[in-house]
């Protein structure tokens, strides 16, 4: 473990603008740093890191939506 604390944000986004990442990216890079984090292998800026959770949930919210309209669709195909 190295002494320096990560920024959860820039860890995922680099140097990128938040809509510029995919949600499949934030969500697979957020897991990754919060296993880190949870195991004690990493560091994060504690304020930074609760600041941040809305990268995450944002792309969750939209993976959910995308979810459900698929869901919808296969229904409604379904149902014909």
């Amino acid at each position: 473990m190295s002494d320096r604390e990560l920024n959860f944000a820039k860890e995922i986004l680099g140097s990128r603008s938040y809509r510029d990442v995919p949600d499949g990216e934030v969500l697979r890079e957020a897991e990754r740093l919060l296993g880190d984090w949870m195991s004690g292998e990493a560091r994060m800026e504690r304020p930074k890191l609760y600041d941040h959770y809305a990268l995450l949930l944002l792309s969750l919210t939209r993976q959910v939506r995308s979810l459900e309209a698929r869901l919808e669709a296969l229904e409604g195909r379904a149902h014909e």
